[in-house]
């Protein structure tokens, strides 16, 4: 099999959510990333959006690493047909080499886990632990609540301008998933734009 052209960190809910709009947002990511010969990275599961986004990745062409700890594999139905399966004890152990193992992250709507994966990889990047791009892929609005709360913390002094900055925001996956992609370095501008 011929090395992918990058690796996505792709965050969502494990969860359909109650709009049809987020089912068909997984799937359009996943295809996105298939057709670019690129490599998924996420949580591991068959449930929800997580699902949705690695078999649409599969059925495009792309190959899918699930990482997922032993205690969610029922819960959660792990998927047997990922490229590479890991089943790991701990849910330190299930993000840390899921950052390992991408070039970049972009989080979609998801719940709690969600959030605490961004706000994490956020932090770490901050931090110098990692300088790898990270996506907020808003479509539809979905995090515009936070992203205030987040700009609510900047004006009270608590976040900068600069680690604001560290985050690229964007409603439209085909305009954000390159730009995060080119940014990683894997994959030269003409080359996406060609695909």
């Amino acid at each position: 099999m011929s090395r992918p052209a990058f690796s996505l960190c792709v965050y969502c809910g494990s969860r359909d959510g109650g709009d049809p709009a987020w089912a068909a947002l997984a799937e359009h990511v996943g295809a996105w990333i298939g057709r670019h010969r690129g490599r998924l990275v996420y949580g591991g599961g068959t449930a929800g959006l997580m699902g949705r986004v690695a078999t649409a990745t599969l059925a495009a062409g792309g190959t899918v690493v699930g990482v997922i700890p032993r205690s969610l594999v029922a819960r959660e139905l792990a998927k047997r047909d990922c490229t590479e399966l890991h089943v790991v004890d701990t849910m330190h152990q299930r993000k840390q080499m899921m950052a390992e193992r991408a070039d970049a992250f972009v989080a979609m709507p998801g719940g709690l886990g969600t959030l605490e994966e961004l706000f994490e990889v956020w932090t770490w990047r901050q931090l110098g632990y990692h300088d790898k791009p990270i996506g907020i892929l808003n479509a539809g609005g979905y995090y515009d609540g936070l992203l205030r709360f987040v700009q609510a913390t900047a004006d009270a002094g608590f976040v900068s301008a600069w680690q604001q900055g560290l985050v690229d925001v964007d409603a439209d996956p085909d305009a954000l998933l390159p730009r995060l992609v080119q940014a990683a370095g894997c994959t030269p501008p003409s080359r996406l734009e060609a695909i």
